[in-house]
């Protein structure tokens, strides 16, 4: 969403900036901040804004009636959110054109014959729009001939696209990455502090190609310790205004899917130049504390500095140290393994909610097919990591919270999460007390003191599942903004994004601001706010397009299962039927309430988190147990239908408000003989 903007054009109308949303139907609405009611937009008022676009829309005097929804014209695309698109191209005596798969884009796209490049009439392609005017149709460029491409390469890249990232970086880019000389500068290693000769290492996925933060250890006084989060620069490498720097900003955050990474920044940068790799000298940004073995920092230094790792370990290594093997650096891995948990146990002690999280990762062959799924909990290796980068990235927010320019705060893009919504967590409340936990609603970290406790009591429980995973739906979205309002799942009063500036724009503006602040030279980056909410989006559609891959793999392994039976654990209801995922592989399909005719009609129950039975009080709960049959699979739809191979046992139960409206228990397991509504 963009702020609103409000102003008159001499006609009578108000203008206004805001995000588009168009309807399987055509029906387009613009979400203004600041505004009641969203904007409605007719079809024929669409212009050529798309789905997503962030567009200038005027409401004439007409569409100004009280109490009704306003109505609007676009006259205006400020930003697309899509501008490349797959699909069929057809070829003509004097000019091509591309009839595309997305049922998003309206438009023929037209390829004029000098820019196929290559592709032929028949072909599957994408193509990347170069001009479009008026009402005319888009005009195109042939990017990319997907004919011969396996279908994943199709669906991934289609994926990519479809949530408006583009798939190559364009030639300016690339040409202004390549000036760049290997190695560092004597002269810019003067002005520098020296790390190299101290204990450096990096900890990383195995799979990991973009090492953007490393870990130095040195003993000090008894004791006490020197710890250094060092981060690569690239701010060092990006100008702003550059074509580097507007490519990074577009795009803003690198995509992570099953078989491959979209990066922001070029292969030169993020995996050459800025990749934190053994062996190498390296320019850094980094936050060096004075601490001892119980985590508690006696000081903090910040600043430029160059460093040579000597190690690269992944996270597997640094577990089997931790669990008991030998290794290199161990003694200094086991350390540093206390101070973390240390901070972690203060962490959740002063008011951070403690959320258990699961990752799924695919097991691929030469091809791209799932072959099997891994299911990865969060061990010590990783919190070790996770604890010193919290610790730095807090630092450094709290220490550009405390400057100010001109008699107010420095414009800074803090990273904040509000306080739950209070009608989900009064759902959540009230459901959590059916299983005997009560919250203490007097203040955020009486919330969070009582999220705590029940996470702690719920181990190993059979509500567990349900009650973590409704809990983390309570919770709001985390997002930048520069109005520091805290961040309350860590239960940090300042904290910012400061560690993975190879992946994530909003470090490299961190890191800006961190050195003019370090420097005394403090200019304030315009319109930081706006840069803010872009961030915040690209990352809520870089987090979609990871879901949609993952559900495309998941639909993939499924295929190979069609007709087994597996355990499963409802993981949401609608009124129309209840998803499941299964236990083993965390696959999740659908069970549609026409599968669940033969049982009873039932209706959603959204305070209980329910499908309950009309007639029978029959349940299906979220959180229950049950065996489920995959039964079909649509890789075009990403979908998979699951039918019901077995009752949960909870599901059984009659309830009161089921006898309460008169309904009754079939006999025998036929059909009440009351008309029927289908929900």
């Amino acid at each position: 969403m963009t702020k609103k903007t409000k102003k008159k054009d001499g006609k009578g109308r108000l203008s206004y900036k805001g995000k588009l949303e168009v309807t399987r139907g055509g029906m387009g609405f613009v979400i203004v901040d600041g505004l009641e009611k969203d904007i409605l937009i007719k079809r024929d008022k669409l212009g050529n804004a798309l789905n997503g676009d962030e567009v200038r829309v005027e409401i004439p005097e007409h569409g100004r009636k009280f109490g009704a929804r306003p109505e609007g014209i676009i006259v205006e695309v400020l930003r697309r959110k899509q501008n490349e698109f797959a699909g069929r191209l057809e070829v003509k005596p004097h000019f091509a054109f591309l009839v595309t798969d997305s049922d998003k884009m309206p438009y023929d796209i037209y390829i004029p014959l000098h820019l196929l490049n290559g592709a032929k009439n028949g072909d599957h392609i994408m193509a990347r729009i170069v001009e479009w005017t008026g009402n005319k149709n888009p005009v195109g460029e042939v990017i990319s001939i997907l004919t011969n491409e396996s279908v994943n390469e199709v669906a991934m890249k289609g994926i990519l696209v479809e949530n408006g990232f583009p798939l190559t970086f364009p030639d300016d880019v690339m040409e202004e990455a390549a000036r760049y000389p290997e190695g560092v500068d004597k002269k810019e290693v003067k002005l520098r502090k020296d790390m190299r000769k101290t204990l450096m290492f990096t900890i990383d996925p195995v799979d990991a190609k973009d090492f953007d933060d490393a870990i130095s250890f040195k003993p000090l006084k008894a004791g006490e310790y020197e710890l250094g989060v060092h981060i690569a620069d690239v701010s060092y490498y990006i100008e702003p205004g550059s074509e580097l720097d507007k490519e990074a900003y577009n795009r803003a955050t690198s995509v992570y899917l099953p078989d491959r990474v979209l990066p922001m920044l070029p292969e030169r940068l993020s995996n050459e130049l800025c990749s934190l790799r053994p062996d190498e000298d390296k320019y850094t940004f980094s936050a060096i504390f004075t601490i001892n073995k119980t985590g508690k920092v006696k000081d903090y230094w910040l600043g430029k500095t160059i460093i040579r790792s000597q190690r690269r370990f992944t996270y597997e290594e640094v577990q089997e140290i931790i669990e008991g093997a030998e290794g290199d650096h161990k003694d200094v891995i086991l350390l540093l393994n206390e101070m973390a948990q240390n901070l972690r146990k203060t962490r959740f002690k002063k008011g951070a909610i403690n959320f258990s999280s699961q990752e799924v990762r695919f097991k691929l062959d030469e091809e791209a097919n799932p072959i099997g799924i891994i299911v990865k909990e969060s061990k010590e290796a990783h919190q070790l990591i996770e604890e010193f980068m919290l610790l730095a990235n807090r630092t450094v927010a709290e220490y550009v919270s405390g400057i100010t320019f001109k008699d107010k705060p420095v414009p800074f893009p803090y990273r904040v999460h509000d306080v739950p919504d209070e009608a989900k967590l009064g759902l959540f409340m009230a459901f959590a007390a059916r299983y005997g936990y009560k919250f203490d609603m007097n203040t955020p970290e009486s919330i969070a003191k009582s999220f705590n406790e029940m996470l702690l009591l719920v181990q190993g429980k059979p509500e567990q599942h349900v009650l973590e995973s409704l809990g983390i739906r309570t919770m709001a979205k985390a997002v930048y903004t520069t109005e520091n309002i805290g961040h309350y799942g860590l239960g940090f009063k300042d904290y910012c994004h400061f560690t993975s500036p190879i992946r994530r724009y909003p470090d490299v503006l961190v890191h800006r601001i961190l050195e003019q602040c370090l420097t005394d030279n403090i200019k304030p980056i315009k319109n930081l706010e706006q840069q803010c909410r872009h961030c915040s989006d690209q990352e809520r559609r870089a987090m979609e397009a990871e879901r949609a891959a993952n559900k495309y793999k998941q639909v993939e392994f499924m295929t190979a299962h069609v007709g087994e039976e597996f355990e499963a654990v409802i993981s949401g209801v609608a009124s129309f039927g209840f998803w499941a995922e299964t236990v083993e592989h965390k696959c999740e399909g659908m069970v549609s309430v026409t599968d669940l005719h033969d049982l009873d009609d039932f209706e959603l129950v959204e305070g209980d988190y329910a499908l309950v039975g009309r007639f029978t009080g029959m349940r299906f709960t979220v959180g229950d147990k049950l065996k489920i049959k995959v039964v079909a699979s649509n890789l075009e739809k990403r979908q998979i239908d699951y039918t019901l191979a077995e009752l949960p046992q909870r599901s059984a139960r009659t309830t009161k408000s089921a006898a309460a409206k008169g309904g009754r228990p079939k006999q025998g397991g036929g059909k009440p003989k009351s008309k029927r509504k289908k929900y």
